[in-house]
């Protein structure tokens, strides 16, 4: 796959993870009051940490979770319960602040961040960053999604996002979107990666009925009829049965693996978003942390292809990052535990003897 400007230069930044400061991690882990990988999973990720920021002091404040809006022009084909108006009051909500992930976020100790990316609305929504690139994509089943220009321009938004934030001092992002229909572009995304039927991958979304699903799964089939999209060219899947809030989610995992910023991903559409990124650089995937797995069938596949497991799995299918957001706190404590628990020196007394592979992500 052929990559330009912006995204070409990103993925030359994008380096294998600091096993220094990982192997300190580890170290560090061990020695403290508590069984060798007493806190399962999140030891092996507070080591993945250390390894993305090049740091064994871990450092997870200032989180934002990113929030792509955007219209999918495929919603003409009755593939969701809603019409796009929805997307423009979401936005409005998530701009004020009112909406789930914000509420959660308030919790959280996380600074939400909505992005109008391509939101059909024809003004700008005070309050959101502006990165849109047009009023929504096109009717895939009428016409390729967005232009090859479009999808590059998309990620690039996502990139830009992920600097812009770097450079504001966040030291954890999250991933979340905004957009009616957009597990219809992430359904047809994943089967188009996988080559898994569209009836395996494709699920009901916010509440489809029975005869919606069937629909549904016929539209995503269609569209790969029609298309063909490249499985391993990511900007040729986005630009014809993709969206932009996807687009963007993958520009930002590109951009925070470059700025070796943490991304904590969200749900099965930020999973899809997740995979796209990895196509552009297989690196990426070890800038990447998981939340939780969501209620759409295919969500175990995109965590699977990312080889992540989750930490949560709560049947969730808000979007909007709320998965992401209910997974920081438990960073958070892991965080807290990594840097001021006491150890078994303290007290005199030798540590656990490590008599196997420790928990830990592989490099």
């Amino acid at each position: 796959m052929k990559t330009e400007g912006v995204i070409a230069e990103v993925i030359k930044k994008i380096t294998p993870l600091d096993s220094a400061a990982m192997a300190i991690a580890r170290e560090r882990l061990d020695g403290i009051l508590k069984p060798l990988d007493g806190l399962g999973d999140l030891e092996g990720h507070l080591v993945r940490v250390a390894g993305i920021t090049g740091n064994a002091r871990i450092d997870l404040s200032g989180k934002a979770v990113v929030v792509f809006c955007a219209d999918h022009g495929v919603v003409a084909r009755g593939v969701s319960q809603t019409g796009r108006e929805v997307t423009s009051l979401v936005a409005e909500n998530l701009a004020a602040g009112r909406t789930s992930v914000c509420l959660m976020a308030r919790v959280a100790g996380a600074q939400v961040v909505a992005v109008d990316i391509g939101i059909s609305s024809p003004r700008p929504i005070p309050g959101l960053w502006n990165h849109r690139i047009a009023p929504g994509t096109r009717d895939f089943l009428e016409a390729p999604a967005m232009s090859r220009e479009e999808a590059e321009q998309a990620l690039e938004a996502g990139i830009i996002v992920a600097r812009k934030l770097a450079g504001q001092g966040f030291r954890m992002l999250a991933t979340g979107e905004m957009g009616i229909g957009n597990t219809t572009s992430a359904a047809a995304l994943i089967a188009a990666m996988t080559g898994l039927p569209a009836s395996e991958v494709t699920g009901r979304g916010a509440g489809l009925s029975d005869e919606g699903l069937i629909r549904k799964i016929a539209v995503v089939e269609e569209a790969l009829r029609i298309h063909r999209p490249d499985p391993e060219d990511a900007i040729d899947l986005l630009s014809k049965v993709g969206g932009f809030d996807i687009a963007g989610i993958a520009g930002l995992c590109l951009g925070g693996a470059a700025t070796r910023i943490p991304v904590v991903l969200d749900g099965f559409v930020s999973g899809v978003a997740a995979m796209l990124a990895a196509r552009i650089c297989p690196g990426v995937r070890r800038y990447l942390l998981p939340s939780h797995q969501a209620a759409e069938p295919a969500a175990g596949v995109a965590l699977r292809d990312l080889e992540l497991e989750p930490l949560l799995t709560l049947r969730m299918k808000l979007g909007e990052g709320t998965g992401a957001v209910a997974a920081l706190p438990l960073y958070d404590m892991a965080s807290c535990v990594y840097s001021e628990a006491i150890f078994f020196g303290e007290r005199g007394m030798p540590p656990y003897v490590r008599y196997e592979t420790a928990v830990e992500e592989p490099v």
